[in-house]
């Protein structure tokens, strides 16, 4: 069974027709060709997904589609407390890897086998999909493109038809041991919207001696319009540097004591 030991979990607020259609291909691609489990927790004032991307999945890949839990939580705030949400589906997991996904990645599907056997087999406790370097293809993607794509069988060239290499490094998606997750911080809540989370977890997972590997392969990110919650026009962009700086300064004793005492992590530990 391919991937029957992983979790997607996938933050979602749905602002840009563009991250609509994402979410719906990126959904599709998982659940017609793993075995896997999808966590969505959208955050907003009503649900997008609900009413506009769900019917699709569901009529795209019918019953595959009960692998696919959506969680609704109504928020008026403008900001997108990603982190937070990220932890939430984190302690809902029942898999032994969860993998943290932006609603807009495709990867070659041996990328994610690799991924999940790297981790189940303790080779890794944390697998970055793709390489450091120019190892992303931004997919400039219309209806068109990816009806083409998922009719053409899922057919990766199809979409590198409408794409341009760019740099890959911390983003897009990671996949973790569970337990190693909880046990190395989860997400650090006091990043919000976004920003310098990414960096942050990469080098906090290597400082905390966990085991840190990549693929030589590519990520495939279709590109979407930019709001404050996913570029540095957000208002949280300069604390969210600061902490970054803070932390990048830390030793691993003194990572470690300040991880073991955010009351976040205490909540969620202690539930």
């Amino acid at each position: 069974m391919r991937l029957s030991n992983t979790t997607f979990i996938v933050p979602l607020r749905i602002e840009t027709d563009d991250r609509l259609r994402n979410v719906i291909v990126s959904s599709i691609y998982l659940l017609d060709n793993t075995d896997c489990q999808i966590i969505i927790k959208e955050s907003d004032k009503t649900s997008v997904f609900a009413e506009k991307a769900l019917p699709q999945i569901r009529e795209c890949v019918g019953d595959k589609a009960d692998r696919l839990t959506h969680v609704f939580e109504e928020n008026q705030e403008e900001y997108f407390h990603r982190t937070r949400l990220l932890n939430d589906m984190v302690m809902m997991t029942t898999t032994d890897v969860v993998v943290n996904y932006d609603c807009d990645i495709l990867l070659p599907l041996e990328s994610y086998v690799t991924s999940e056997e790297k981790i189940t087999s303790g080779d890794c406790d944390v697998v970055y999909p793709y390489g450091d370097g120019d190892w992303q293809f931004q997919i400039f993607a219309t209806d068109e493109l990816v009806s083409e794509f998922i009719n053409g069988d899922y057919d990766l060239s199809i979409l590198r038809k409408s794409s341009r290499v760019y740099d890959a490094k911390y983003g897009f998606c990671q996949f973790f041991s569970t337990k190693k997750y909880i046990e190395g911080g989860l997400e650090n809540e006091n990043f919000i919207a976004y920003g310098y989370e990414d960096d942050e977890r990469y080098f906090r997972f290597h400082k905390l001696g966990y085991n840190v590997c990549r693929l030589d392969a590519h990520v495939y990110h279709m590109e979407h319009a930019r709001t404050n919650n996913s570029w540095f026009t957000n208002p949280f962009i300069q604390n969210n540097k600061n902490l970054h700086d803070t932390l990048m300064e830390f030793d691993k004793a003194q990572l470690q004591e300040y991880y073991k005492n955010q009351d976040y992590l205490k909540t969620r530990k202690n539930n």
